[in-house]
């Protein structure tokens, strides 16, 4: 079931086009974004909140999700933890389309996945 999440987070409705959104490129902005509300994706039971204080805390597919975050040269940094298993150190590009919050791991050069927040 945890594997189902981990793919999940690869294929989430990310599909529209790279010049829809808008990249967040500073902490400021960032922390602006987050503090809108929780991180979500309905279809896949995701809640997640990004916290100033650079915490993660949350929730997936029923499993607790847990972690910490910086901003570095640009990218959201983060480690955490869902359920038990470890998800390694990531920096993200982040970008934005409303109230879609796109996340592109190896920044920039990976797999993306799209959340809404509420």
């Amino acid at each position: 079931m945890k594997f189902c999440f981990a793919i999940a987070l690869s294929i989430l409705p990310a599909m529209a086009a790279a010049q829809d959104y808008v990249r967040v490129s500073d902490e400021g902005t960032f922390l602006d974004l987050m503090g809108q509300g929780d991180l979500t994706h309905m279809l896949y039971n995701i809640t997640v909140k990004v916290m100033p204080d650079g915490q993660i805390t949350g929730d997936a597919l029923g499993w607790p999700v847990s972690g910490s975050w910086s901003w570095q040269d640009g990218y959201f940094c983060r480690a955490m933890d869902w359920g038990g298993d470890e998800i390694p150190y990531n920096c993200q590009l982040v970008e934005q389309k409303g109230d879609l919050v796109r996340f592109t791991v190896d920044q920039g050069a990976g797999r993306a996945a799209a959340l809404r927040l509420r």
